[in-house]
């Protein structure tokens, strides 16, 4: 308990007299918990029953309501509701109203306090209203998202200046342009919470949660699993039947303007349902790039010789820790592939006096200004929050005062002035940070970073376009390789994939081992073999766990916590085997639809658009895999040894649509 005050009333307009308040006495807290602020006001009535407090529940049609919750489920203080423990269930409520009482309906304090009981969360809060100076008892009204508002708490022994100040060492609040009275919490603030606070997050529901934010969600790692969350998916009546997936495609498609996953009603999908891709490849990988064989392909005055070749080497087999230095500055287009060390050096000496430069302008504010400047002030707290919680475990941010942490700050700061309409949001530290690590260098990281950011941008944005195309694409994708497994998740709620989504935001940095997230990135940046390898890289990782996902039959739930607790424990040099595997049998595949060609940029001359019964072309041509094997030395690493033929069948098997 961070701050507790008694003496706080609520006025109802219950009184015997119409123009009479009673007075509710109670006590306010707030209570910090693991990853969670939370305030709660009740009554002072020691009896008073807790199976009436107004807790979040949840309605047939996923709308949060204030309802009776069952005793053993709501107890008082700290202590929290099973379901608000749920560290995976990482959804804020999307909105409040009132249930209307019944006579009868529970048993209820004669005084009524037990109707005024409220707890919410500090990511539900929308704003605070106070009254005036000199105008008797200090109040505060809480107002929720969706503009609902909690009874105003009077503070009749003492103002409310010590909870405002309790809060904003939680929240950003600034006061509203429109009314003085009114205090807003920054949005940003929740967009932008540390990865490490998300990883834990216990709230109140998937689906609202996604619904409000969906950076946040992502960023929660799924380690729980409680019937709670059930709730959200199933309807109220006594059967407990399980919402159809068109309604579940219907409720995603609100969350995120013009995501329409297929459920399977698209006629398209019936055709691409019956393409045989044939049997996946074998698929090997070779040693990293070494130093001596980068040499040997530049010429004298550094200029690379073969581009095309080299990127196919970086593509099979990576890089050399010693090489990531200079490789990345070409593979992230920071460097020309054609530029001579002279025009690099040149380059070089003009980003660094235009680094320093943005650097200077955040630099020099000073505190008077920055107080007129909220935007520039909310990025600084955002960014120094999550620089303090960004890859500690690693030698080079480890410890206090570590160098590597200021400059993963400065280049943040500096990206703000560069970006400043997007700023800084969530995530992008964890972008940075290998980066940092690899150039060791503040202007080089800087520039990586910026270039990287070029390709990410659409992910951060708040239309969140970017996550819109990708979750279709993936989805036409994943249909066309196995539309048995699709039908499958579809048939447990699952089916809009959206458990992939912290896969494509970060491009899976949550998902690998910070060394293995080193060979995967510059592996994806030689954009090899097609388009959108990553999105293959989502289906490789899924088509691995098929086999356990059906045969277990795992539900909603299992899907969610099975998906999670693969972070760490994926094999990087398998999962890129099996991508590239599942990239040559697209290639190869004389009828692909023309939807998936698109997203693999494939040039295939036998494509059809929504058909099945174009003729077979041979000498099709294909952009990329008579480019990608030619003159590559032969692999001397079989990456997918760790499996043997019959898993690997089991694995590429399809399956009857259900």
């Amino acid at each position: 308990v961070v701050y507790e005050q008694e003496g706080v009333f609520i006025h109802s307009s219950c009184g015997k007299n119409d123009d009479q308040d009673n007075l509710i006495a109670g006590i306010l807290r707030v209570i910090e918990q693991e990853n969670e602020v939370v305030v709660d006001w009740r009554p002072l009535d020691e009896t008073l029953d807790t199976s009436n407090i107004l807790c979040a529940g949840k309605d047939s049609s996923s709308v949060v309501e204030w309802t009776q919750t069952p005793k053993e489920k709501c107890s008082r203080g700290a202590d929290r509701p099973s379901s608000y423990e749920a560290e995976w269930d990482m959804v804020t409520t999307v909105s409040f109203k009132k249930k209307p009482h019944s006579n009868g309906d529970a048993t209820t304090h004669a005084n009524g306090e037990s109707k005024w009981s409220f707890l919410f969360s500090l990511t539900d809060l929308k704003s605070i209203k106070q009254n005036k100076e000199g105008m008797g008892w200090s109040y505060l009204v809480f107002c929720l998202k969706d503009d609902v508002k909690l009874p105003a708490l009077h503070f009749h022994r003492g103002d409310s200046k010590l909870l405002i100040k309790c809060l904003e060492k939680h929240v950003v609040l600034t006061e509203s342009p429109h009314d003085e009275r009114v205090l807003l919490v920054k949005t940003q603030k929740s967009l932008s919470q540390s990865f490490e606070n998300l990883f834990d997050e216990p709230s109140y529901g998937l689906l609202q949660k996604w619904k409000k934010d969906p950076y946040i969600v992502t960023m929660g790692k799924f380690s729980r699993v409680t019937n709670y969350i059930v709730g959200s998916l199933r309807s109220s009546d006594s059967s407990n039947q399980r919402r159809p997936p068109s309604e579940m495609a219907d409720f995603l498609n609100d969350t995120i303007p013009g995501l329409k996953i297929n459920q399977q009603e698209e006629p398209g999908f019936e055709v691409i349902t019956r393409i045989d891709l044939g049997k996946q490849p074998e698929v090997s990988r070779r040693e990293p790039v070494s130093a001596e064989e980068w040499a040997k392909n530049m010429d004298s005055e550094g200029r690379i010789l073969d581009v095309d070749y080299m990127k196919r080497l970086i593509f099979k087999g990576g890089l050399c820790h010693t090489l990531r230095k200079e490789a990345w500055k070409f593979l992230l287009g920071y460097f020309p592939w054609n530029s001579t060390k002279e025009e690099r050096a040149n380059l070089q000496k003009r980003k660094t006096d235009e680094y320093f430069r943005m650097k200077l302008q955040w630099k020099s504010v000073s505190e008077e200004q920055e107080k007129r400047n909220s935007r520039l002030r909310d990025y600084r707290s955002l960014i120094e929050k999550d620089v303090n919680r960004t890859d500690r475990t690693n030698k080079f941010y480890e410890g206090e005062d570590n160098p590597g942490l200021i400059l993963l700050h400065d280049i943040l700061m500096t990206y703000c002035m560069y970006d400043f309409d997007l700023g800084y949001v969530q995530g992008m530290s964890d972008l940075l940070s290998p980066v940092l690590y690899v150039m060791e260098n503040e202007v080089d990281a800087f520039w990586c970073f910026v270039s990287y950011m070029d390709q990410m941008h659409q992910n951060f944005e708040e239309q969140m376009q970017g996550m819109k195309t990708q979750l279709i694409q993936l989805s036409h994708l994943l249909r066309l390789l196995d539309s048995g497994f699709c039908s499958y998740l579809e048939s447990q709620d699952s089916g809009y994939l959206y458990f992939c989504f912290r896969w494509l935001l970060i491009r899976f940095k949550r998902e690998f081992s910070f060394q293995d997230i080193l060979r995967l990135w510059e592996v994806m940046w030689t954009e090899l073999p097609c388009q959108n390898f990553h999105l293959l890289l989502c289906c490789a990782i899924l088509e691995s766990e098929k086999q356990q996902i059906m045969d277990k039959h795992y539900g909603f739930n299992e899907i969610l916590k099975h998906i999670n607790e693969l972070s760490m424990k994926i094999d990087v040099e398998y999962i890129l085997c099996k991508a590239e595997a599942i990239s040559m049998q697209m290639m190869n595949c004389k009828e692909l639809p023309q939807t998936v060609s698109e997203i693999l940029g494939i040039e295939n001359s036998s494509v059809t658009p929504d058909s099945d019964t174009g003729e077979d072309e041979s000498g099709a041509e294909l952009s990329c895999p008579a480019s990608l094997y030619q003159s590559v030395p032969a692999p001397v690493t079989a990456a997918n040894g760790t499996r043997d033929g019959a898993q690997q069948a089991a694995e590429t098997q399809s399956l009857t649509p259900a």
